[in-house]
């Protein structure tokens, strides 16, 4: 008997083995790439305007023609005449250069998933002559956009304006704007770039938070807040001596005056340093849609953190994001992916320890398939005094909070859940 237990532990292996047989084929695709560049690069002005289809039709000639010669068909030969003849009337239509020149505009180079960036494309014809209709082309990270070029009368201009949809997080390159001219059967193709290229990134979805930095350490840089204590740089007032108060505290001055030791109190000065460890590991998260929240999740945190003015790091399971503001921290997460074989949790909290040691709060992010065991080997690896937290991603669940010894655990399903579990977590 089949219990449905068992069909959902096997629909997560299937899914778990689907998702690192992805992340494999994506890493071999890249290590292919680097090989064969040279090569490429070499043959490029070639294989860029000869098609497949052309490269076919070209072998298919040399065959045709030892046919005709061998077995006298005058089919063959009038076969063979007819394909070399297609192939060079084809080199006419690509052949030669236009005086065109491009003028390509971004609205906006950055953009929240689910927002459109708005552009334009103005053509200029700078010949002396009309120029012929042709193909204009856009590329949009592994896209294409194409408009139609009519003929443009000398020095005339043509405009057109275009939309990007955006429908998950990147950072995508766009242009540059390219001519295309090929003949009528589509075996030649030649391209000649106008434009350069413009990045757009896509951002993740955030939300503000109020009260990120729920920890503190004594700092005398640190801000003075309405809390007492023995030992500080912001003088508060006296108070008499109990005993086991450090004497060098002691106001001799005063003491003289009253006959009995009185002692100085301070208001403490705080400063909060938030540390941001986002997991990429692969076999951590149950569904890319799991992904995508946390990273939202670290973006959200981050991006609050330093507009409070807070001082904040942020790093992943393989790198340290470089913050210079928070459109560089939410530039740096728009090309964050899964990382196959990335560090465990306990890794990513050694080098937080090692990168952020001023910390006072850690928030690790990561998905729901994360063994709990693992939070209590990462926080081993932080001082005593840190605070820390882990945000759990896993979709369509209710939000709950919960503690494995001084380790605060948060499960949310959307991201609308941050702000109230994390005004929960800064209330406790």
């Amino acid at each position: 008997m089949t219990t449905d237990v068992d069909v959902r532990t096997r629909g997560t292996k299937v899914v778990a083995f689907r998702r690192r047989a992805e992340g494999a084929l994506r890493k071999a695709g890249g290590w292919i790439a680097t090989v064969t560049d040279r090569p490429r690069s070499f043959a490029r002005p070639v294989t860029e305007v000869v098609t497949p289809t052309a490269w076919t039709l070209a072998a298919m000639i040399p065959f045709l023609a030892w046919g005709a010669t061998s077995l006298g068909w005058i089919e063959l030969r009038v076969g063979t005449i007819f394909l070399t003849a297609l192939l060079l009337v084809s080199i006419a239509f690509v052949f030669g250069k236009h005086q065109l020149v491009a003028r390509f505009d971004l609205s906006r180079d950055r953009v929240v998933v689910g927002e459109r960036a708005n552009g334009r494309i103005v053509l200029t014809n700078e010949s002396a002559h009309r120029s012929l209709p042709m193909s204009v082309e856009l590329p949009v990270g592994a896209a294409s956009a194409g408009f139609d070029l009519p003929s443009l009368p000398a020095q005339a201009e043509h405009e057109d304006l275009f939309a990007i949809p955006t429908s998950r997080r990147a950072v995508l390159t766009v242009g540059p704007v390219r001519t295309v001219r090929a003949d009528p059967l589509g075996l030649l193709r030649r391209e000649q770039q106008l434009t350069d290229e413009h990045l757009l990134y896509v951002h993740p979805k955030t939300v503000r938070i109020q009260g990120t930095a729920a920890g503190f350490v004594r700092d005398l840089e640190g801000q003075v807040i309405r809390k007492i204590t023995d030992s500080d740089v912001a003088f508060h007032a006296l108070r008499a001596y109990v005993p086991g108060d450090d004497r060098r505290y002691v106001h001799w001055k005063s003491t003289a005056r009253t006959g009995m030791l009185m002692v100085r109190q301070f208001e403490e000065t705080r400063r909060s340093h938030l540390a941001v460890g986002l997991s990429t590991r692969l076999d951590d998260y149950a569904s890319s849609d799991e992904f995508e929240l946390a990273v939202s999740v670290a973006g959200s945190l981050g991006v609050q953190a330093i507009l409070d003015g807070q001082e904040m790091t942020a790093a992943t399971s393989s790198n340290r994001l470089r913050i210079a503001g928070a459109t560089s921290l939410l530039d740096n997460l728009s090309g964050v992916d899964f990382e196959l074989g990335a560090q465990r949790l306990p890794d990513l909290a050694r080098r937080i320890a090692r990168e952020a040691q001023g910390a006072s709060v850690v928030i690790f992010v990561c998905g729901s398939v994360v063994d709990p065991a693992e939070f209590r080997r990462a926080r081993r690896q932080l001082p005593p005094d840190v605070r820390t937290v882990v945000v759990r991603t896993q979709n369509s669940v209710a939000s709950s909070l919960s503690s494995m010894g001084d380790i605060d655990i948060s499960t949310i399903g959307e991201l609308e859940d941050l702000p109230p579990t994390m005004r929960r977590l800064q209330a406790g």
